[in-house]
């Protein structure tokens, strides 16, 4: 055993390796066992014939606690979306915008197709009830489903149908809004007094900047475990790491194969395919809903429009989410992606180059409210 104590991290994802940063605080001595080749969990990126692509749309909400204790954001050289939205419903993009932080877009807000002008009026009340107080104040809140809480409000279905369920469906990666209500709250919070945004280089400069935090000397890469008991892990080669604590850092499923029992392995979905443009379809840095609600696009955005290093120049990164929809093949969703593409932006599309398409099976744990 260790003269210090000595604790063992499965999986660096940044759940790990937050663990690990506040062991170092703390003086305690760690090691993170990791079987894939880099550090990130599902919050990698990849370098495909000049591109930066994301392991899946994700962004950085800096108004994450966590995040602003961590991470140093001037290193990140953070880079951020327009507040609001472009909704795509019968036949055009419509803005909703953030009011508080672009007031020039308000008038396109109040006067589009998107919900009425009560419904509009409704997330300013949503905005200012999640706002206000502390954060142990809005989980004391009662819990209900997403869904049941915006009905609450009084929000039309029109109006949850073109914004909410797509927006929000994006973010939870669930169309039927029966995530917690609390989460909807915390993250409501977050998206309304912080930015959204992507690190210029991409969004693993997270993971690599908590790794410089740690130590690289305490991680070990493409090591995988066997079991873990009584204060061992036992790795694949056979080889045994003696701790004082294991902590099991992993998606659910893999935690529970670990422990030797049963782990919710309820777990959401998403796809997400990257084309290379000449140029953009978009004129702004914002995220594109699918309010119409049919085929199999949820929402898109220009990535290289909120940080040109995304692309090389003279060219844009287009990234497209799905989700769910395992059951199609690559080639089939392509299909679709394309076509229903085609209908929104026409036939420049056609000069579009599919980079690559990422599966992510175990997107986000399931979060449906008790």
């Amino acid at each position: 055993m260790h003269d210090r104590t000595h604790v063992a991290i499965i999986g660096a994802g940044l759940s790990g390796l937050a663990c690990a940063y506040y062991f170092k605080k703390a003086n305690i001595d760690f090691t993170i066992i990791e079987s894939s080749d880099a550090v990130g969990g599902r919050v990698r990126s990849d370098k495909v014939d000049g591109y930066i692509l994301d392991r899946g749309f994700q962004v950085l909400l800096t108004a994450y606690p966590e995040a602003r204790n961590i991470l140093d954001y001037d290193k990140l050289k953070l880079k951020s979306f327009i507040p609001g939205s472009l909704i795509r419903f019968h036949g055009n993009f419509h803005t909703i915008a953030d009011p508080w932080r672009r007031p020039g877009d308000s008038l396109k807000t109040v006067f589009n197709p998107i919900g009425s002008f009560k419904d509009k009026m409704l997330i300013d009340k949503v905005r200012r009830s999640v706002t206000e107080g502390g954060l142990s104040e809005l989980y004391a809140r009662p819990e209900k489903t997403t869904l049941k809480l915006l009905e609450e409000y009084g929000f039309s279905a029109d109006m949850i149908d073109r914004f909410f369920r797509p927006f929000f469906g994006g973010v939870f990666f669930d169309k039927n809004l029966t995530t917690s209500s609390k989460m909807f709250e915390f993250t409501f919070r977050m998206f309304s007094t912080g930015d959204t945004s992507l690190p210029a280089n991409g969004m693993s400069e997270i993971p690599m900047q908590m790794l410089d935090l740690i130590g690289s000397d305490h991680v070990r890469l493409n090591t995988s475990v066997d079991k873990v008991r009584d204060n061992e892990v036992v790795l694949a080669s056979g080889e045994v790491i003696k701790a004082n604590a294991v902590v099991v850092a992993t998606e659910g499923p893999e935690a529970g194969r670990l422990l030797g029992r049963a782990m919710s392995t309820q777990m959401r979905s998403t796809r997400c395919l990257y084309y290379s443009a000449d140029k953009s379809p978009l004129d702004s840095p914002i995220l594109v809903l699918n309010g119409d609600g049919v085929g199999v696009i949820n929402n898109m955005c220009v990535p290289s429009m909120v940080s040109p290093s995304y692309a090389p120049p003279g060219k844009s990164l287009v990234s497209i989410t799905v989700i769910g929809r395992d059951e199609l093949p690559d080639d089939g969703l392509q299909n679709l992606v394309t076509a229903q593409l085609k209908e929104w932006f026409g036939k420049d599309v056609d000069n579009w180059k599919h980079l690559k398409t990422y599966n992510i099976k175990y997107g986000l744990p399931d979060a449906t409210s008790p």
